[in-house]
């Protein structure tokens, strides 16, 4: 082989490697960042923080704060509705959105308008598996809620436990105060909150809620608090404390993703990439879906999709740099083939209805 095809194969896989590398910066395999929007402030990665975020904790050498970004002006709330219905799946989530849109502007109108109104509660529990798009939506909430004028700023700043609860008395206030300063003008998403009721007889757990709900009272104006969990766990941990329960009282859930939906999800991110499936790729897609998907927990929901769209590229990449030229279109083909070493299988050993995948594609 001569050194041109050498470098020829060289260049695939650095080109397919790149895409996996820009991947996973991404954190497309994480249900913490989506495929819709940008990735939610993490009060767990401060290196990450300083460098995106430029948050208030970071200084310069001189010791002073640096600059905060300039808050983006509020979007088009048609935008944004067309932004949620543009969101596979989440039919029920999208009506109750809409609902809570409705409610706020009418309550807007008539305070302009002098009528009396009642306390409106902003406050969400959302519940469902993982990978259901919760964050997702949160995010959204949190710009909805800087469009209609309700938060000065609309950012939304992801936290669980460990980025609340410190180990020692009187630390935890302090840490859960600073996350809450970083929120201030957006949305403070906790989610599995209910791991903040430690049980342990020194778990500062319940320090982190109380500081949370006198910041729900004195921020009233400028901030909003969305949990997340699971089902049944959520259910527990509002009805746990009385403060908890009198400003939640808006909850939303997210169902598990059907296989369609799930496939729509894979299409989506081909679309996205610049790929295309070629031959029986896509009905092998839906079996292979079809067959991890056990149950909304230990699949993911759309991080399970996002898995096996990462799997794929990777035999995708290998399949190519075993050839010695490789042309543009190449590049985005993803073939039944390269589900099949996905799935663990063997060539030649595709299962019914498919055949041979290579034999197939090549009739195609």
């Amino acid at each position: 082989m001569d050194q041109k095809n050498i470098s020829k194969k060289d260049q695939v896989i650095l080109q397919q490697l790149e895409v996996i590398r820009t991947m996973t910066e991404h954190n497309l395999s994480r249900m913490g960042t989506d495929f819709w929007g940008t990735p939610p402030v993490r009060t767990d990665r401060p290196e990450e923080q300083a460098a995106e975020h430029n948050t208030a904790a970071s200084t310069g050498n001189d010791g002073a704060k640096p600059p905060e970004a300039e808050t983006p002006p509020p979007e088009k709330m048609e935008d944004l509705q067309a932004e949620l219905d543009g969101y596979i799946g989440l039919e029920a989530v999208k009506k109750e959105v809409k609902n809570l849109i409705n409610m706020v502007r009418v309550h807007q109108m008539r305070r302009e308008n002098g009528l009396p109104t009642t306390d409106l509660s902003l406050h969400m529990v959302f519940s469902g598996n993982p990978g259901t798009g919760k964050t997702t939506v949160a995010r959204l909430m949190a710009r909805i809620y800087h469009a209609l004028g309700i938060l000065s700023k609309g950012q939304l700043v992801e936290v669980d436990r460990s980025g609340l609860v410190a180990g020692y008395v009187g630390q935890t206030a302090l840490k859960t105060a600073k996350v809450i300063e970083q929120a201030l003008g957006g949305v403070l998403f906790i989610d599995e909150a209910y791991a903040l009721n430690g049980k342990a007889e020194n778990d500062f757990g319940q320090e982190a809620i109380d500081t949370i709900l006198k910041a729900m009272e004195d921020h009233r104006d400028d901030l909003v608090v969305i949990v997340a969990g699971y089902d049944g766990l959520m259910d527990d941990f509002i009805h746990s404390n009385p403060g908890l329960e009198s400003r939640f009282n808006r909850f939303l859930h997210f169902d598990d993703y059907t296989v369609d939906e799930m496939m729509d999800i894979f299409k989506m991110q081909c679309k996205k990439g610049c790929y295309t499936l070629v031959g029986q790729a896509e009905e092998m897609v839906r079996d292979f879906i079809r067959e991890e998907n056990t149950g909304g927990i230990t699949f993911g929901n759309a991080r399970g999709v996002r898995n096996i769209f990462e799997q794929v590229l990777v035999h995708q990449a290998n399949r190519l740099a075993g050839l010695e030229q490789v042309s543009r279109e190449a590049l985005m083909e993803i073939t039944a083939e390269d589900v099949l070493m996905a799935r663990g299988m063997e060539e030649g050993t595709v299962p019914p209805p498919y055949g041979d995948a290579k034999n197939t594609e090549k009739k195609a």
